[in-house]
């Protein structure tokens, strides 16, 4: 499967692209990386070197790709953080390119925007965006539950506010299928995370060990993953029980190392062949 990735790029440790590309390309699908930004190291170390691309510059790159017939047969464009509007708007007119040259195509959102526990942590126009604009585009978005709550003006906690919440979106004309991530339902057993699946055909939810510590780019690597699952598979459960598995295993990789960063290289075959098994529950 042929996919285009807008997203950011470090040269150091693994967050957005430099994050999401490898394990795509590890399971045999042909990525095409496009940067937003190209950075030293993530921002969370709280300094960096390196340029921001304008809008103007992606627009150019995907033009390229364009010229040499690489939109043709692209199925799945990939999406997450955007440091400004102007890069949102490219990013839009990349889809809208994209789906001209394959309707089939999906598009794919990661609507980075905080998390429970630091509140929204982008600029106000790129929060605007990305609610109004970004997300009524997108087929598939992967929003956090905090986002999640953020996207419609809601707080969702248990199960059942959760798939209200999605049900929210999908039902305001925007993506038809969400995953939610970092789910903590109050009810649930204690030391455990979840994900929560919506599409047409159902919801279904995963729950896997909580670890102790929070690693940059895992939720790249889980937006990615879960996308080419259900594009490739067109099965929601599989996909949902398929990333849970590589992305524990990849954490639990990292964590042994005593590393901040993500081992991705290191944990591939995580990606290719997990070992454990999850159950996916199906809840509606």
């Amino acid at each position: 499967m042929r996919i285009l990735s807008i997203q950011s790029s470090v040269s150091y440790g693994h967050v957005g692209n430099s994050a999401a590309v490898f394990p795509l390309q590890r399971l045999g699908h042909e990525v095409m990386p496009v940067y937003t930004v190209i950075f030293s190291n993530h921002t969370g170390y709280g300094s960096w070197t390196g340029p921001m691309l304008r809008g103007e510059d992606v627009r150019d790159l995907v033009r390229g790709i364009d010229e040499r017939g690489g939109l043709d047969d692209v199925e799945l464009v990939l999406s997450g953080y955007q440091g400004g509007d102007d890069i949102g708007d490219a990013i839009l007119d990349a889809v809208a390119l994209v789906k001209q040259r394959n309707p089939r195509a999906v598009y794919a959102c990661d609507p980075v925007l905080g998390s429970a526990d630091n509140g929204c942590f982008v600029a106000p126009e790129v929060q605007t965006l990305i609610r109004d604009r970004v997300v009524p585009q997108a087929d598939l978005i992967s929003p956090n539950q905090f986002e999640l709550g953020f996207l419609t003006g809601t707080a969702p906690q248990t199960l059942e506010e959760t798939l209200a919440s999605a049900d929210q979106l999908r039902d305001a004309g925007g993506p038809s299928q969400v995953l939610v991530t970092s789910v903590l339902r109050p009810d649930r057993p204690a030391d455990t995370i979840e994900m929560l699946a919506i599409t047409p055909a159902g919801a279904w939810i995963v729950q896997t060990p909580r670890l102790p510590f929070k690693a940059n780019g895992s939720g790249d690597v889980t937006s990615a993953l879960f996308s080419a699952h259900l594009v490739e598979s067109g099965d929601p459960a599989y996909a949902l029980g398929r990333t849970a598995a590589s992305v524990f295993e990849l954490l639990v990789g990292t964590l042994a190392s005593g590393q901040r960063e993500l081992q991705l290289i290191e944990s591939q075959e995580a990606y290719a062949s997990p070992t454990h098994v999850f159950d996916v529950e199906r809840v509606r």
